[in-house]
């Protein structure tokens, strides 16, 4: 919040002057404050460029289970920066969460929808989403004035960066690796078989496992392939395009932007500054909610419809928001119009395109090439949110409340070309998914049909019974 940038420029002018005994110059410490934003999402790109390798060594759950080293090293940084007069420290920390979210915002997602029945695994994938929600939720409760949110007590607020990665740390070891990347990966079958009784809940789980040996069968490779090599697949190319396009707009859309005339808005709405804290929560609830209520539907609804509605609704909202900044200086009453489509716009953002993304990478990929497409979906994640950050000062100096129609233009083409290249991938297995892009690939799918087909007969082969053998798989 505001309030917080305020008294950690306050800490920076007070460490230098203890330092050089005169006080931090204007660009200084503006340049300070940017660097300790902005770090973050180079931290975040060096974490997204390590994910294809950590994995290779470590595992889905290993590499979730060491990342949490990276977030308690970033929260003793960040809360002791203060005590040990060091701004330094913050941005070092800064850096290093910044790190640990590049690895996580691709790990989790992945582990999650490959441990995922596909009836729920759409569901599952937005819990990662809602959990985002809740935590900017949190914060802004924890950043109140009467809990942290004071300059006494700003620091403390940075070691609850802890609290998740403890519990983590205490809950994970006890949950079963990716079957997927047991049996594909590993050849550990019959590690595999326990990690599928573990998550379904039952002990036979033949008709799971015959599907994963039928989609090995399919893949070119069994060993996890590089990013070079997912650009030369030519059967994978729109769904590597999609993967672009979708998270450019995940971070180009404006969501982050208009955090920048929110607080504005509420001071010319007449609200004053003490108590805009609380105002602004509803934000975060909005984002929490929607949340929830996307997971609840996502499987009814589908990937498509959520990700094209968000979008334009998005589009939407940006142009009505760009007309009532416009006239906000000459009627008393549209600060309000202003702030309810900023709320709008959240519950938007929320209800698809926040979490659906990653839902998707997850998706449309095989187990060899999904290492590699999180990879890049990460670094195109993670470059666009520096852009953002970067260029959107200087565009709304120029602009003005003109510059959201920028988004207005990402937020409808995005639509649009979902609109036109993404097929649904709800209740589908991987296999089905990306059978679903061969005509757009120009890559025929008998190939698919017939390993499946295959995988069915050895199934019946094995001595299932027929019962069994007409069961749809989980997975």
């Amino acid at each position: 919040t505001f309030l917080h940038c305020s008294y950690i420029k306050t800490f920076y002018n007070k460490t230098w002057i203890d330092r050089y005994n005169e006080p931090i110059g204007d660009g200084t410490v503006t340049l300070l404050w940017s660097v300790t934003v902005s770090i973050f999402a180079i931290g975040g790109l060096v974490g997204a460029l390590t994910v294809s390798f950590l994995i290779k060594a470590l595992g889905r759950k290993g590499t979730l289970l060491a990342n949490n080293a990276l977030a308690l090293i970033a929260a003793l940084l960040l809360a002791l920066g203060e005590t040990a007069g060091s701004f330094e420290m913050l941005i070092i920390g800064r850096f290093i969460i910044g790190m640990d979210s590049g690895v996580s915002l691709s790990v989790l997602p992945m582990y999650l929808g490959e441990i995922s029945p596909r009836q729920v695994r759409g569901s599952i994938g937005q819990f990662h989403a809602i959990f985002i929600c809740l935590g900017v939720f949190i914060g802004q409760v924890l950043g109140l004035p009467e809990i942290f949110g004071q300059e006494s007590r700003w620091n403390f607020l940075f070691g609850f960066l802890a609290l998740p990665a403890l519990l983590q740390l205490c809950v994970l070891p006890f949950l079963p690796e990716s079957p997927r990347f047991l049996l594909m990966e590993r050849r550990d079958e019959a590690g595999a078989e326990k990690a599928f009784q573990a998550f379904l809940g039952r002990s036979d789980v033949s008709r799971e496992l015959e599907e994963v040996h039928a989609e090995s069968r399919t893949q070119n490779t069994q060993r996890t392939a590089s990013v070079l090599e997912l650009f030369r697949k030519r059967s994978l190319r729109w769904q590597l395009i999609t993967v672009i396009v979708v998270m450019s707009c995940y971070q180009l859309c404006g969501l982050n932007a208009i955090w920048y005339y929110t607080n504005g808005i509420l001071q010319k709405a007449g609200f004053g500054l003490t108590l805009i804290p609380y105002i602004t929560l509803s934000t975060g609830g909005i984002e929490t909610l929607a949340a929830i209520i996307s997971g609840l539907v996502i499987e009814k609804i589908g990937r498509r419809p959520l990700l094209i509605f968000g979008f334009s609704a998005m589009a939407v909202f940006f142009s009505l928001l760009t007309v009532f900044l416009h006239y906000q200086d000459r009627f008393s009453w549209m600060p309000y119009l202003s702030f309810t489509s900023i709320l709008l716009l959240i519950a938007s953002f929320c209800s698809g395109p926040g979490g659906v993304p990653f839902v998707l990478t997850g998706e449309l990929f095989e187990q060899s090439y999904r290492p590699a497409a999180f990879m890049i979906a990460g670094t195109v994640n993670w470059l666009s949110n520096f852009a953002v950050g970067l260029l959107f000062p200087f565009i709304q100096e120029a602009l003005q409340t003109f510059a959201f129609l920028l988004f207005v233009v990402v937020c409808a083409a995005g639509a649009v070309y979902l609109l036109v290249v993404l097929p649904e991938t709800k209740n589908k297995t991987f296999m089905e998914i990306s059978q679903s892009f061969s005509k757009i690939n120009g890559i025929p799918d008998q190939t698919h049909e017939r390993e499946m087909k295959d995988a069915l007969d050895t199934a019946a082969a094995n001595g299932l019974q027929c019962a069994d053998v007409e069961m749809e798989s989980s997975f």
